[in-house]
């Protein structure tokens, strides 16, 4: 199991959630929302080595947490990862966009002056404009769009920039998402839950949820659900060697 976009810091009871997941076997990316929420994440996962975790700046609280920028950039050489991060269009954080902008541009010149990272990317609406610093710090790293709700136009040009993404349960709930993920890289892509936040039927999903995303991705890739967790975790391995060459 791979979930490659989850915020294990933001569950009831994070301690609980890395105990199953290290039961399970569930191999996951634990974002964080702030740099200063990294160091207790990363305890979380002392004893998961299954779990990575990822320094991160969430764009809606881009504004509150700027200042952070300065803790951002003395984490990172001892991050491989990095998310969340990136742009959010939304209308009710039209007021923050230009503070959004300057944090997304200079996370990734730091990431590009450290060598590279690979690195989980909020785009909702806001993927032209994520796209353009992708292509501006081109050298920032490997970036993984997570949940990515853009045009087939958008997703054509996120493909060609050579973009992985990350894709969970309730992305494939909606006509929408399910056309966006038949159109993605079958060698690009990895499962996600965004726990605690995304939620189905009523509850919010966790990391071992994203095995319900087999059988529909199965349909929408023409195999079987054996095919499917079996590419899945060659694209993980993929991933993990380009990040352990930046």
């Amino acid at each position: 199991m791979i979930d490659f976009h989850a915020h294990l810091d933001l569950y009831p009871q994070p301690g609980e959630v890395v105990r199953r997941c290290t039961e399970l076997g569930v191999h996951v990316l634990s974002v964080t929302t702030t740099p200063s929420a990294y160091a207790g994440t990363l305890a979380l996962a002392t004893n998961a080595p299954r779990i990575r975790t990822a320094l991160g700046l969430h764009p809606q609280i881009a504004a509150e947490r700027y200042t952070e920028l300065g803790l951002f950039e003395s984490l990172l050489p001892d991050a491989r990862y990095v998310g969340e991060v990136g742009l959010d269009g939304g209308p009710e954080f039209a007021s923050t966009w230009k503070r959004q902008v300057e944090v997304f541009d200079t996370i990734l010149s730091l990431c590009a002056k450290a060598g590279g990272r690979v690195f989980s990317v909020h785009s909702r609406r806001a993927a032209t404009h994520v796209l353009d610093a992708i292509e501006k710090h081109s050298s920032a790293g490997t970036p993984v769009l997570h949940w990515f709700s853009g045009t087939k136009r958008e997703l054509a040009r996120a493909s060609a920039l050579g973009c992985w993404f990350s894709i969970g349960p309730a992305m494939l709930a909606s006509s929408k998402g399910r056309a966006l993920i038949a159109s993605m890289p079958l060698e690009r892509v990895l499962t996600e839950s965004d726990g605690p936040f995304a939620q189905m039927r009523g509850r919010s999903l966790w990391p071992w949820d994203v095995t319900s995303a087999l059988q529909p991705l199965a349909e929408l890739w023409s195999t079987d659900e054996l095919d499917v967790d079996r590419r899945l975790k060659n694209n993980l391995r993929d991933l993990g060697t380009l990040a352990s060459r930046l």
